[in-house]
């Protein structure tokens, strides 16, 4: 019973958060650069469906899965990172480059 309600808490939170990103939605399989503040985020969509993400460095920023199409970057620490999103047939589906930067004052 206490699990159903962490997820739930859970859910919330990051729908809440969710609303508060602002979007990056990719059209195409292709190479793309996000660059995000140190300490923000963003909402990240795709058209296709996704299994698997791999994250190159994880120290620069964080994933987080909304559903099969979107998740949640979160950016970490000062630097440059690559993510690629796997299909369930192991097929590379997107490849961007996340670079992260200090907030501009």
């Amino acid at each position: 019973m206490g699990r159903k309600k962490l997820l739930a808490g859970f859910r919330a939170c990051a729908l809440s958060l969710a609303l508060l990103l602002p979007p990056v939605t990719v059209s195409q399989a292709s190479n793309d650069t996000i660059t995000l503040t140190l300490g923000k985020g963003s909402i990240f969509r795709l058209e296709r469906s996704f299994a698997t993400v791999l994250i190159g460095d994880p120290r620069v920023v964080d994933v987080r899965a909304q559903d099969d199409r979107s998740v949640i970057l979160k950016a970490l620490g000062r630097g440059s990172s690559n993510i690629v999103f796997v299909d369930a047939q192991s097929i590379a589906i997107v490849n961007i480059k996340v670079i992260v930067l200090d907030a501009r004052i």
